[in-house]
């Protein structure tokens, strides 16, 4: 064989070696960009997700920060109370504290936010079955220096009504709170004592008496809260705008006035009708669906 057969022969024998090197190393890229394709972490396919419907059970499971927050709410309570009753008279006369235990009442309370942010207001209703009067005081002799109409002791039996609105600061489960508002009422039944009265009148009203009741109301108490339950003590004052008898039913030049004044302490325990703090199961499952449907694109 020639020196130029053996020439060409090298030529084409270093060419197809050359082509084995290239497809090889062709082949082993390839391998290698699938490898590493499959090792990195995918970016999920929103469209997939999309298509597919997650049961409630799975949507709670999914986590969610939750924030301590006092939502809208209301509450429906009952109270029982003890009053310490008195009259302001003009012209004024010494009384002792009549005590009386009979205050029944059913309050609506609604929590809410001012301004949409500030969680320390709330409007309440109530309605109450309770009583009040006065009682005058003995001098040192034993006898009754005042009266009114020879009575000595009375008690009313009212119902009243009142809106009062509430300022309110949570710490905790304890409440502060104070109240300020109206009341009106009815003066139903009334039962009078003493040796110098007309006893016909013993349970029933003279003409010139007023059975209407109205006034304002104030107070303040502490609340100590067990969700779904708050009980709550209070000390409130009631202050009277209608005297109990017309002013002129003894003297047309001297006025006669008698307005109530006077002290109620109560307990009373409230029903929530609606979660008082968090996010309720429904919100918490709109967030979730929020998240797993809509998620929330990956930041480069």
């Amino acid at each position: 064989m020639g020196t130029s057969n053996r020439y060409t022969l090298l030529k084409a024998l270093a060419a197809v070696l050359m082509a084995a090197f290239l497809l090889l190393c062709t082949d082993s890229s390839a391998r290698e960009r699938k490898r590493s394709k499959e090792t990195l972490p995918q970016k999920p396919d929103t469209t997939k997700v999309a298509s597919v419907v997650y049961t409630d059970e799975f949507l709670d499971t999914v986590k969610i920060t939750k924030k301590i927050l006092i939502n809208d709410y209301t509450t429906i309570g009952v109270q029982y109370g003890v009053g310490m009753n008195a009259m302001s008279f003009n012209p004024p006369k010494k009384q002792g504290s009549l005590i009386t235990p009979v205050n029944f009442g059913v309050t609506v309370t609604n929590y809410g936010k001012m301004f949409g942010f500030l969680p320390y207001f709330g409007l309440q209703a109530g309605f109450f079955y309770g009583q009040d009067g006065y009682l005058f005081k003995q001098n040192k002799e034993g006898d009754f220096p005042y009266d009114v109409d020879g009575a000595i002791k009375c008690i009313y039996d009212v119902v009243e009504g009142d809106l009062l609105t509430l300022f309110h600061a949570d710490v905790w489960r304890i409440r502060l709170m104070a109240n300020l508002g109206i009341y009106g009422g009815y003066r139903m039944k009334i039962q009078r004592w003493g040796d110098e009265m007309d006893q016909q009148y013993a349970t029933s009203f003279h003409d010139y008496e007023r059975r209407m009741d109205y006034g304002a109301k104030f107070g303040a108490g502490i609340g100590v809260i067990f969700d779904p339950i708050e009980v709550v003590f209070k000390a409130d004052y009631k202050w009277g705008w209608s005297s109990l008898y017309r002013p002129d039913y003894v003297s047309e030049y001297y006025y006669r006035f008698a307005y109530p004044s006077d002290f109620l302490f109560s307990v009373g325990v409230h029903f929530q009708l609606s979660k008082r703090t968090g996010k309720t199961k429904p919100q918490l499952r709109r967030e979730a669906r929020q998240i797993v449907y809509n998620p929330e694109p990956a930041q480069q």
